[in-house]
């Protein structure tokens, strides 16, 4: 496992460069952190939403739900997606959300 550092912050990441400790170790810093590697420059209330509802179904399923199901539990069509997430809903919003890496396609 590496090490990140972040203002201040150390985090475990895997080789993919997800949080080792997933949602546990999920914090602020971290979403900054993931933010600025996406080259976001502010977050709104569109990415929240989409960090939020990827955290509430890993809570409640244990993985993390596929593109059609986000799109539809969000309302954004996947385009929004990769708009709000550069590197799209797996890499850049799992991440940000604390999520581990998904496996399939998401």
């Amino acid at each position: 496992m590496a090490t990140i550092e972040h203002k201040g912050k150390k985090f475990e990441v895997d080789e993919d460069g997800f949080l080792a400790k997933g949602m546990e170790e999920w914090n602020p810093e971290w979403v900054d952190y993931v933010k600025e590697q996406e080259g976001i420059t502010e977050l709104n209330d569109e990415h929240w939403k989409m960090i939020n509802i990827l955290q509430d179904y890993y809570k409640k399923n244990g993985i993390a739900p596929m593109v059609r199901i986000l799109s539809k539990t969000t309302g954004y069509p996947l385009k929004k997606i990769y708009e709000l997430f550069p590197s799209g809903p797996g890499k850049g919003a799992c991440k940000m959300a604390g999520l581990p890496k998904p496996t399939g396609c998401v």
